[in-house]
């Protein structure tokens, strides 16, 4: 499998990491262009993983 540039953006865009740099690139420098957007996906990742947490620890050994 080769990796193209549309395969990356496609990664990029689903990185919330990179929601959250656009989102301060465009409040640091004035032009929050999509902010709205990128802090829906921020919200979404957050209670995505709140919500998974608990899950991942397992039980507690007695």
């Amino acid at each position: 499998m080769s990796v193209t540039p549309g395969r990356l953006q496609a990664v990029s865009k689903a990185n919330p990491l990179s929601c959250e740099v656009d989102a301060l690139r465009g409040l640091l420098l004035g032009t929050p262009q999509q902010l709205a957007a990128d802090v829906a996906v921020l919200l979404v990742a957050a209670a995505l993983g709140v919500t998974a947490a608990p899950a991942s620890l397992g039980r507690p050994a007695r």
